[in-house]
């Protein structure tokens, strides 16, 4: 077949299959073009899961009616100069209206700023109407009707309505995230109205993913060689099942990068489990010119000059964060537990009764419902118990009988008899419960403390000082193992030896293409070395600094802890609860194991009070 020019419809098509994946790519191209106009205000109205109609309504400056032809052909644009490394807008290709209206039906009407009349143009299958007058009081208005009608395969590949809405929704929650100074507002015939009210970004956050969020996040801000990095993270007991409430903003663009993705994750690997996903919100403030945004049409992927500087401030910001947020648990937790308190059915359908006064009340007090029997045993006019017969000077008497059904008038006097101080974040603690669980007594409520997820903890930390605190000792082999490896990773492996070393891991350059190990980590025990040597080389051919070997090291001491903890069914002396109680106040991470759960759960005295219908 010979070689010749594709037609502009073609191409136009050929390039909204890279810019206009689905009803959201639409919005959130929209959306951008509304904000690189100075909108302050941006309304999003859809139908049909926007495969039927989106509407992009803004305040911005709008576009001169002279340009308007301009604005709907492909690679015009006014966001970018000479230099496609000096970008500062959302927006820069050039191509969204134009590969929009390739596949569907658009209208573009808008107003410039001070203008005396509006203009509109039409486009559909690559053909252009206008400009026309139109009627448009202030800004810009963009309508996209029937998405793919040109194009039905494209259409077929669709979800259906909801999960389509859902998909737009997400894309103005992250735009909204990005720019808290803008009002927002979500509606159609399609879902029901959600907006966004102007604020500040503490205001927006809390709109975006709940109060909740905020009372379970610890606050970033950090900065590393003119790379600054601020927004939220959840404290690690406070996860999600899934990845979708992980922000990423790189000079105020949202971002779906893999790298920061993957560093996020990194900085949660020893305090979370890996089924659970950490929940933040994350500024980048990067110089432009050392960030690339023209990697995909989608502009949700970036690439960073320099990786290894953000992955580091990443996870070293949010490892300092966690620590110096000191000792807290998840909110939810104390809410869990009160769901999981019932009322028992008798006080329920008592509570319901005009009048009633309390549950406690109706169980002592309640008449039943069926006829009642005589039992002289339970009679209240039966005679005194022989042991409590009026002799009301036999004390030792009325001790034993006491004894009988309170264990606790038997024993040794409280080692709490004198009041210890509450002004701990953890109390003080109270009593052991089934030989597992420490209750500990607050100034406002009570703690309930897993005794082996949190002694786990503590032994686990004390095992990672000791390991890196030092380099680890090595187990040499008899025979170097020799790997043969692509040049490029055995370079890359002999410019990282010095921090494997220190792992414990000794390896050198063998000749071109191989390394050849000559000790590993003792910690390791038997270590299938070229497995261990090429994860390492993938991971810094990632872009990771072969973090894998530190983790192996973490997983031995991890299970070493776990093995070496304090089991559930050991008895604990009051002076051993309150000296685990103290040290986990002092050590950072301890309000989750190692494998990601809880290790306490607090109740405020207000749920306590809920409890028993006093609130």
């Amino acid at each position: 077949m010979p070689i010749r020019q594709l037609p502009d419809d073609v191409i136009d098509q050929i390039a909204a299959g890279e810019v206009v994946e689905r009803p959201a790519s639409v919005v959130k191209e929209l959306v951008e073009n509304a904000l690189d106009a100075g909108a302050r205000r941006v309304s999003v109205s859809t139908a049909g899961g926007g495969k039927t109609l989106i509407r992009v309504s803004d305040d911005g400056g709008g576009i001169p009616e002279g340009e308007l032809l301009l604005a709907v052909r492909r690679h015009c644009t006014s966001k970018l100069g000479s230099d496609v490394m000096a970008v500062s807008t959302l927006g820069f290709r050039g191509e969204a209206l134009p590969s929009i209206g390739s596949v569907a039906r658009l209208s573009l009407r808008s107003r410039l700023r001070g203008a005396d009349g509006a203009a509109e143009v039409l486009l559909g299958n690559g053909q252009c109407e206008g400009p026309r007058p139109a009627a448009l009081s202030a800004g810009t208005v963009v309508e996209v009707r029937d998405l793919f009608h040109s194009v039905p395969a494209r259409l077929k590949f669709l979800k259906g309505e909801r999960a389509e809405s859902s998909a737009i929704t997400e894309v103005v929650r992250r735009i909204a995230l990005a720019f808290p100074n803008v009002r927002f507002e979500l509606s159609g015939s399609d879902r029901s109205e959600t907006v966004y009210e102007a604020g500040d970004r503490a205001d927006r956050i809390a709109a975006v993913l709940g109060e909740e969020f905020i009372e379970n996040a610890v606050s970033i801000d950090a900065m590393r060689e003119g790379v600054s990095l601020s927004g939220l993270a959840g404290i690690p007991t406070y996860g999600r099942g899934n990845a979708l409430h992980q922000y990423f903003f790189v000079n105020g663009r949202p971002v779906r990068d893999k790298m920061l993705l993957s560093a996020l994750r990194g900085a949660y690997a020893d305090v979370m489990s890996r089924d659970r996903h950490p929940v933040a919100v994350l500024f980048i403030e990067i110089d432009p010119a050392e960030v690339d945004v023209n990697v995909h049409p989608a502009k949700a992927d970036v690439r960073f000059r320099d990786p290894g500087l953000v992955r580091g401030l990443v996870v070293g910001a949010i490892r300092q964060a966690l620590a110096e947020g000191g000792l807290r648990g998840s909110t939810r937790g104390a809410s869990d537990m009160m769901d999981a308190f019932h009322m028992p059915a008798s006080a329920a359908s008592y509570s319901q009764e005009p009048g009633a006064r309390s549950p406690a009340f109706h169980s002592a007090y309640a008449r039943p419902s069926g006829p009642v029997g005589f039992d002289p045993a339970r009679s209240p006019s039966r005679p005194l118990e022989p042991r409590l017969a009026p002799d009301f000077g036999v004390r030792e008497e009325a001790a034993a009988y006491l004894a009988d059904f309170v264990p606790a008038a038997r024993a040794a006097p409280s080692p709490f008899a004198e009041e210890p101080s509450r002004d701990y974040p953890l109390g003080a603690a109270r009593t052991q419960v089934h030989k597992a669980f420490i209750v500990a007594e607050t100034r406002d409520g009570i703690v309930i403390v897993d005794q082996h997820a949190a002694h786990e903890r503590l032994v686990y930390e004390s095992f990672k000082a000791a390991i890196h605190g030092a380099p680890l000792p090595s187990q040499l082999l008899l025979i170097p193992e020799i790997v043969d490896l692509p040049e490029e990773d055995a370079e890359r492996l002999a410019e990282a030896s010095d921090s494997f070393d220190r792992l414990g891991l000794k390896l050198e350059r063998f000749g071109p293409g191989a390394v050849a190990v000559r000790a590993t980590p003792s910690i390791l025990g038997r270590v299938d070395a070229p497995a261990l040597v090429r994860d390492l080389a993938d991971e810094l051919a990632d872009g990771r600094d072969g973090e894998s070997l530190a983790e192996r090291v973490d997983a031995v001491a991890s299970r070493m802890a776990c093995h070496g903890s304090v089991r559930a069914g050991r008895p604990m002396r009051p002076e051993e609860m309150d000296a685990l109680l103290r040290d986990m106040e002092a050590t950072p991470g301890a309000g989750q194991c190692n494998h990601g759960r809880p290790t306490f759960v607090e109740l405020k005295l207000s749920d306590i009070e809920r409890l028993f219908g006093r609130r």
